[in-house]
């Protein structure tokens, strides 16, 4: 598989002066219409990840081999670059190596390490921890050196602005961004003076996840050095109303040929690549 040219790609939208928004992607046919819809990239959340592939909350109880080969088949379906949420790297600073070498295997683009004390400890059910930023700054590196496509980008990755405060969010950026990575990962920012305390602390390109609508500007966003702002991750539950609707409505007697909001023949043909298909079973199958 061509990685390295989606990588490439991937690096083009932190290299420019624009942020985007990437699409929500869970599954080889989502990832396949975010490419269709002309998404600059597709994201694939640690949260989606548990809900695809064990119908579970995000309580990390999934597996890094469940979500690398998640990842892959993905990656496999299309040519869009993938961003993925690797959580906290399973486990400690060894096993984040061990998470950036697989996932650069599955064809991600770009994958981000978290600072939060994952999964929960005993006694802290419900309540967000961070770990410290010296043990966060050695995940950075672990991450580093488990890297061997250069052009994969490792993000740092803190909620330290809704779980502490700006300055504490900065300070992990900062230390985050002399471990050397590619660029940071901000979750929970709400606000203007949140978002520019980060910015005056370093330099690296940034992306943000569950924004608050006062920094919801694609303009002011691109102007703070933003080029990548989460959507949320809407398309899975709108997926899952979707089926539940239709699964509805059929036990309750209505007609297939009368159900509302079914994906007609010929975008499911396109969608699974379907002339594709048969023009090889007519070349080699006869």
């Amino acid at each position: 598989m061509r990685w390295s040219r989606r990588r490439e790609a991937f690096r083009a939208i932190f290299a420019g002066d624009r942020c985007v928004h990437p699409g929500s992607v869970f599954d080889p046919l989502s990832v396949r219409i975010a490419e269709e819809l002309g998404f600059e990239a597709g994201m694939f959340a640690g949260s989606v990840a548990s809900l695809t592939v064990l119908g579970a909350p995000d309580l990390i109880v999934l597996t890094l081999s469940e979500f690398a080969e998640q990842a892959y088949r993905i990656n496999r379906a299309g040519e869009l670059p993938l961003m993925v949420d690797a959580d906290h790297g399973y486990g400690n600073a060894l096993n984040v190596t061990r998470t950036v070498e697989e996932l650069e295997t599955a064809g991600v683009a770009g994958l981000s390490i978290e600072d939060t004390a994952l999964p929960q400890p005993f006694g802290a059910a419900g309540r967000t921890q961070l770990i410290s930023v010296e043990e966060g700054a050695g995940k950075m590196r672990a991450a580093l050196a488990g890297r061997r496509d250069p052009k994969l980008m490792i993000f740092g990755r803190t909620s330290a602005a809704s779980v502490t405060d700006a300055d504490d969010a900065a300070r992990r950026s900062a230390a985050y961004e002399a471990a050397g990575v590619d660029a940071i990962f901000l979750v929970g920012v709400k606000t203007k003076a949140q978002l520019e305390t980060v910015r005056a602390a370093v330099k690296l390109p940034l992306m943000i996840g569950g924004a608050g609508p006062e920094i919801m500007d694609l303009d002011y966003l691109s102007g703070m050095g933003v080029r990548i702002c989460l959507q949320s991750h809407a398309p899975f539950m709108a997926a899952v109303q979707a089926v539940y609707d239709t699964l509805k409505a059929l036990r309750e007697g209505t007609a297939p040929k009368d159900l509302q909001g079914v994906a007609p023949p010929e975008l499911m043909k396109r969608l699974t690549r379907d002339a594709d298909y048969k023009a090889r079973m007519e070349d080699w199958l006869g």
